[in-house]
């Protein structure tokens, strides 16, 4: 086995003081502000603040491990949702765009990036004149196939201080927030 990646924190070894810019946990955030504007709603604090700053850690952590497999984000989106479309691991530009939730003209650049750089080629689609499919070329197949590896390896270990209990409901309060707050946000 590896030896344990420095720049991944050990499981449970969680402290809210090393947070990004974190004086105070979230719960005397919220109390401050209860102590200083009485009935201000701080119910939220102790969720979102957490998620905010477990963001800014799995971020971070992500970049770094892109740097390191000489991928950027925006490809590794791209090639993955191609990737897990099984083979031949083509789809086309809208297909990709409703999977990524991303806008047509940022899937655009994507892809002509991606095959500027011998990742995709594009081709014809057989559904219409104006379809296109994307399909990953080897390089591209063989980038993703490290890739995927390096960042999923490197975010279960982030996450193995749950126990797969634990993992089980996280995964469904964090869905049902999702739920909820997509519902709160969507115009």
């Amino acid at each position: 086995m590896a030896d344990p990646d420095p720049d991944v924190p050990e499981p449970g070894a969680y402290d809210a003081s090393e947070e990004p810019g974190a004086v105070h946990s979230a719960a005397d955030i919220a109390t401050a502000w209860q102590r200083e504007r009485p009935g201000t709603p701080t119910e939220s604090i102790e969720i979102v603040t957490p998620i905010w700053w477990l963001g800014k850690l799995f971020a971070d952590d992500r970049d770094r491990a892109l740097r390191a497999a000489g991928i950027d984000a925006a490809t590794l989106d791209l090639l993955s949702v191609i990737r897990r479309s099984g083979p031949p691991y083509a789809l086309s530009t809208r297909e990709i765009a409703r999977r990524t939730l991303v806008t047509a003209g940022a899937i655009s650049q994507r892809v002509a990036r991606a095959e500027r750089e011998g990742l995709v080629l594009r081709r014809p689609g057989t559904t219409g004149r104006r379809t296109v499919l994307v399909c990953l070329t080897v390089e591209g197949h063989a980038l993703i196939e490290r890739s995927v590896d390096t960042v999923l390896g490197r975010e279960a270990r982030l996450v193995s201080g749950l126990s797969d209990d634990e993992r089980t409901v996280l995964t469904g309060l964090l869905g049902k927030l999702m739920a909820d707050v997509r519902r709160h946000t969507e115009r």
